[in-house]
């Protein structure tokens, strides 16, 4: 069974969206990247930092889901990272109401040795500089390497996010911030600019429009599935990138072919984080349901043509 590595928060979260509001419930990307990786036959390990207020409950979650939590850190005496954010009609915007950094401020991760030779590595939203320690620790190079990350660390961060990007294979963001990143408007223009800087895969989320995958001249779009309803959006672009990671993890391809696939799996489970506030509806999802949708997706996009 191929190795994933999972690296990023674990967290609180406190929504409002025009549907309803949350106290603090169980967020945080690393969260949503192990739930969606653990629908495909991988072995998925976790690397994050909690404090010793987070619930025992969360964590034997994740263990029952099969993620290995050895590298998930509890301080003692020290507070969960908190997000609390309010979302806009659309739900294409919100607001960052609070951010506690808390024991994430301090955070120096430690792979475990069972994980150093991981075949695909995820670096989940965290600091650049987190992200690179991770890649040190790393015993043999990973046959993958994704990376996400979002405007804040381009603002505050840039040079070490630059040559943190110089070290992946993948690089997963949206629209708005491949803009800020290339320099770019053109998406297309966006995603060569980023090729230069090194991954040889830009993966440009664009929420309910569905995802773009760039590899040199070729481009590969998925839609996204027209839902009923959608509740919170929060951390669908985690489940995007982790069911594109297990997917490929499992799949042991790696070629263009094969991640159009990898994308098609992501917007695939993302569709279901959206239909429950947090990670409720990732926690409760069957396999049989994500077979059904995929269906669904395979029906929205297959059309015969004729060219004379």
């Amino acid at each position: 069974m191929n190795k994933l590595l999972i690296v990023g928060t674990v967290a609180f979260d406190a929504i409002e969206t025009p549907f309803g509001k949350t106290d603090k419930i169980l967020g945080g990307a690393a969260t949503y990247i192990g739930l969606s990786s653990s629908f495909f036959n991988v072995n998925a390990a976790i690397v994050s930092v909690v404090g010793d207020d987070f619930p025992k409950e969360y964590l034997d979650l994740l263990e029952k889901k099969g993620i290995n939590i050895e590298g998930i850190e509890i301080v003692k005496g020290g507070k969960t990272f908190f997000w609390s954010g309010k979302y806009h009609n659309d739900l294409n915007s919100r607001d960052t109401l609070i951010t506690e950094l808390n024991v994430l401020a301090d955070f120096n991760p430690i792979v475990p040795q069972e994980y150093k030779n991981s075949d695909v590595v995820l670096l989940g939203n965290l600091h650049p500089l987190v992200q690179a320690g991770v890649l040190d620790q790393m015993t043999e190079k990973p046959k993958l390497i994704v990376l996400d990350t979002m405007n804040f660390w381009m603002d505050c961060a840039l040079p070490e996010l630059r040559s943190v990007i110089e070290r992946v294979d993948v690089i997963t963001i949206n629209d708005e911030e491949a803009r800020q990143l290339s320099g770019e408007y053109s998406l297309v223009k966006a995603a060569e600019k980023i090729h230069t800087m090194g991954p040889k895969y830009v993966v440009i989320k664009k929420g309910e429009h569905g995802a773009l995958l760039f590899h040199k001249k070729e481009v590969f779009f998925a839609p996204a599935l027209p839902l009923e309803e959608v509740f919170d959006p929060t951390g669908a672009g985690d489940t995007f990138a982790g069911g594109f990671a297990g997917y490929i993890a499992q799949s042991e391809n790696i070629s263009f072919d094969n991640m159009k696939n990898g994308v098609i799996y992501g917007s695939n489970l993302a569709s279901f984080c959206v239909e429950k506030f947090g990670t409720e509806r990732m926690e409760n999802l069957e396999k049989n349901e994500v077979i059904s949708r995929l269906q669904q997706f395979k029906a929205l996009t297959q059309f015969e043509i004729k060219l004379d």
